[in-house]
C-alpha cells in the first residue's frame, strides 16, 4: 500500500546505542523507494530517493554496497499527492509553515520530497563509532558539519506526529543530497531557493523492532525522550 510507512527499530533504540545493522539494502529496497536511515555503528546517513540508495558520509555521498547493513530506516513508496512551487527564499522556519499549510492534519504521517535550488544547507553525517557503542547523544557533540551554497538538490523526509516521539523523530527530518549524488548528510539548517516541494500523505505505520539481544536489555524507557531527540537532531 502507497500508504505505509514502514521503519526499521526506533528512535529511542538509537539513542541508546543501539547501533549494530539488521537489515541490508536490498532487503530494505522491498520496503520502498524513499527513505532514510542510518549504517552498521551509526556509520553516516542513508538516503533513498527514486530508488537509488546512497551512503551520505563526511558530508560526501556514494552508493549504498551490497555489503553495508542499517540499524534504523524509515521508508515509503512514494508517489507525491500535494505539489507546490516556492521561488522565493525562504527560511527552515518559513519552508514549514509553507509545508504545514499544505497538512490536513498533523496527527498523520507525510512524506516529503522538495527539489530543485537550495540558498543553504547545513548538515552533518555521524562518525563511525566502535563497542562500547557510547549513546548518541555522546556522539553528537562531536559530530562533523558541513554547509552547501547555492546548490541544487533534493531534500528526502519525513513528517512525524508528536504523539510517536521516541519511536519516530516528532516534526521533521530530512536528509539532503546534491543534483550530482556527490555530496549531502543529515540535515540541520536550510534555506530554499527556488524549490518544488511534493507531499504525500500517510496513514500506516509498519515498526520492525529490532529483534536482538542488545535492543531487549536497553533501557528504552525514558522520561526526557523529546529533549535527548532534540538534542542530537
Amino acid at each position: 500500500m502507497s500508504s505505509i510507512i514502514y521503519q526499521k527499530s526506533t528512535m529511542v533504540a538509537l539513542l541508546e546505542g543501539v547501533y549494530d545493522g539488521t537489515m541490508t539494502k536490498e532487503e530494505l529496497s522491498q520496503k520502498g523507494d524513499f527513505g532514510l536511515g542510518t549504517f552498521q555503528a551509526l556509520d553516516g546517513e542513508m538516503l533513498a530517493v527514486d530508488g537509488g540508495f546512497y551512503h551520505l558520509r563526511e558530508g560526501k555521498a556514494v552508493e549504498v554496497e551490497a555489503k553495508d547493513v542499517l540499524p534504523f530506516a524509515v521508508m515509503t513508496y512514494f508517489k507525491g499527492q500535494t505539489e507546490m512551487i516556492l521561488d522565493d527564499v525562504l527560511t527552515q522556519k518559513e519552508l514549514e509553515q509553507q509545508l504545514e499549510a499544505q497538512m490536513s492534519s498533523e496527527n498523520v504521517f507525510y512524506a516529503i520530497k522538495i527539489e530543485g535550488v537550495f540558498k543553504q544547507v547545513k548538515t552533518r553525517t555521524v562518525a563511525k563509532q566502535r563497542k562500547p557503542y557510547p549513546p548518541m547523544t555522546e556522539v553528537a557533540e562531536s559530530q562533523p558539519v558541513f554547509e552547501l551554497e547555492d546548490v541544487k538538490g533534493t531534500m528526502v523526509g519525513f513528517f512525524t506526529p508528536n504523539y510517536v516521539a521516541g519511536v519516530g523523530i516528532p516534526g521533521y527530518h530530512f536528509h539532503f543530497i546534491d543534483e550530482h549524488k556527490t555530496a549531502g548528510g543529515h540535515v540541520l539548517d536550510v534555506t530554499v531557493q527556488d524549490v518544488k516541494v511534493i507531499l504525500e500523505e500517510k496513514t500506516f505505520l509498519e515498526l520492525d523492532l529490532d529483534d536482538t539481544q542488545r535492543f531487549r536489555n536497553a533501557n528504552l524507557d525514558k522520561e526526557n525522550i523529546r529533549e535527548e531527540i532534540e538534542e542530537v537532531e
